[in-house]
């Protein structure tokens, strides 16, 4: 399909009036085939756009060629010289247009200057897009326009990097507050900081409580939407009968309790990120309409008829199995493969062990800081013993549990300093119950179980000793072994110490 898309000008208005041909005209009916779509977009001289849209049809069918073609729509912009809202318009238009049409052809004769310029800035950066402009002697002629506007940028970017390269580093203050100093954890952000500029799709990955919103947020702070919208909205949350008002937005009328009209959360975030948490609970029927809106940037309102454009960036977060999801049909491989352009899976806290010591320290700081509003409340410390407790923990609800653990510990004590009985005191016990897993054994198959049962055996005393601090009285206890006395026993079956070690 090929496509002339172009703003409405001054001369387009006076060539309608005069009943003789203007840039628009001009390029309609001398481009050497037909098009199929003619879109002309406008935020003023509306009634004369109105009146041009006809005028030009009836100057192409006198040529003989496809008439009902022309298309006008009005836009808002600040001003014809506003760099921030003509970007805006453009960039929906032209991201539309071309990814629905095989050839794109850009007006650059009407309109504004500012209107060329962005045209020509978001035009050089499609492979399929071409510029036009019209003289006064109604000649046209396609522009290469050879300027390397990706060239261009990146030997700015180098000169200023070579003009900084003697002052102090600075932290990107989108990430700045992410504790990361384990390998695993600088590599999220790395990735992260890659992703952020380019406006890519980002689905993030990890357990419950590992910080999902937090990079989400760091991204769209870090990206060139910084200064627009970021909103949220918990997938398994919506219901299942206000789920197309949630996202799309609702006219007055459009169903009980509809009394007024409803931007939903993806006009919200026009222009800005739209954060999708929890994206694996979302149902069959409600990933349909939320592929439609990805893949179209384009949305109608619950009892509206008119379509609205939008430009968002989704970030979707899920701790769910998406891969093993589709796999089970649960959920759509085409939305999947939408969202995941760009992927980061943030590690669990028991794999980062070397970010728990800052991240407490900061957690203890903010609690501290929070509480002091409290007349009796005293500032506390982590001493050596509480560090090394925490440290030892596994963390099966990642941050979020250690918070929750700090808030008790800090908050309930009495001391200057936490010791690792507080940080005991603190936690909530779990009963951690196994999963039972089918076992499949093919005829001849040979397993020593009895080596599997002690596999089995030495890695949970590990993790209770681990988690104790080599307490063997408390470990006993969490292993249901009656007393220590049996646990050193099981150790010399295991051979985790020897015969001959004396009682302690």
């Amino acid at each position: 399909m090929k496509t002339l898309f172009t703003w409405f000008g001054q001369a387009d208005v006076d060539g309608m009036n005069q009943d003789t041909d203007s840039p628009i005209s001009n390029i309609a009916l001398k481009h050497p085939e037909p098009f199929d779509q003619i879109v002309i977009i406008s935020n003023k001289w509306e009634e004369e756009r109105r009146n041009y849209v006809p005028w030009l049809e009836k100057k192409l069918a006198i040529a003989q060629r496809p008439f009902q073609v022309v298309q006008g729509h009005t836009v808002s912009i600040t001003s014809p010289i506003d760099y921030v809202s003509i970007s805006k318009q453009s960039q929906k238009w032209i991201n539309k247009l071309s990814s629905e049409s095989d050839e794109l052809y850009i007006n650059l004769t009407s309109g504004s200057p500012a209107m060329s310029a962005v045209s020509i800035i978001l035009g050089k950066g499609k492979t399929n897009t071409y510029f036009y402009q019209s003289n006064r002697q109604r000649e046209i002629f396609l522009d290469d326009i050879p300027f390397d506007f990706v060239a261009e940028h990146d030997a700015s970017v180098a000169r200023a990097i070579s003009s900084k390269a003697t002052k102090l580093p600075t932290n990107n203050k989108a990430f700045e507050d992410i504790i990361a100093v384990s390998p695993p954890m600088l590599e999220v952000v790395n990735k992260a900081s890659k992703l952020a500029p380019l406006d890519l799709p980002v689905l993030v990955l990890g357990e419950t409580g590992t910080g999902k919103e937090v990079i989400s947020n760091a991204i769209h702070k870090a990206s060139s939407r910084a200064s627009q919208p970021m909103k949220t909205v918990n997938c398994g949350a919506l219901p299942q009968n206000l789920v197309d008002s949630i996202l799309f937005g609702h006219v007055k009328g459009a169903f009980t309790g509809a009394v007024k009209e409803h931007k939903g959360v993806f006009e919200q975030a026009d222009g800005g990120t739209l954060f999708l948490d929890e994206v694996g609970e979302l149902s069959l029927d409600v990933q349909v309409k939320l592929l439609r809106a990805l893949q179209q940037g384009e949305i109608t309102r619950v009892g509206d008829d008119k379509t609205i454009t939008v430009d968002v960036r989704v970030i979707a977060a899920t701790h769910r199995n998406l891969v093993g999801m589709v796999e089970c049909g649960e959920f759509r491989e085409d939305l999947f493969y939408r969202l995941a352009l760009g992927v980061i899976e943030i590690p669990p806290l028991r794999n980062r062990v070397e970010d728990i010591e800052p991240l407490v320290n900061a957690l203890a700081k903010e609690i501290n800081d929070n509480a002091q509003k409290h007349q009796n409340y005293k500032s506390k410390i982590i001493s050596n013993k509480g560090m090394k407790f925490t440290l030892s923990q596994p963390w099966r609800g990642n941050i979020r549990e250690l918070w929750s653990t700090l808030n008790r510990a800090l908050l309930l004590s009495d001391n200057d300093e936490i010791f690792d009985l507080d940080i005991q005191n603190a936690l909530i016990n779990r009963e951690n119950k196994q999963q039972d897993h089918d076992i499949h054994l093919a005829y001849g198959d040979v397993v020593n179980l009895k080596q599997i049962i002690e596999n089995i055996e030495k890695k949970y005393v590990e993790a209770a000793l681990k988690a104790t601090g080599n307490g063997r009285v408390k470990s006993a206890e969490m292993l249901s072994l009656g007393n220590h006395q049996n646990l050193r026993n099981m150790m010399k079956r295991l051979k985790m110490i020897s015969e001959n070690e004396p009682e302690k």
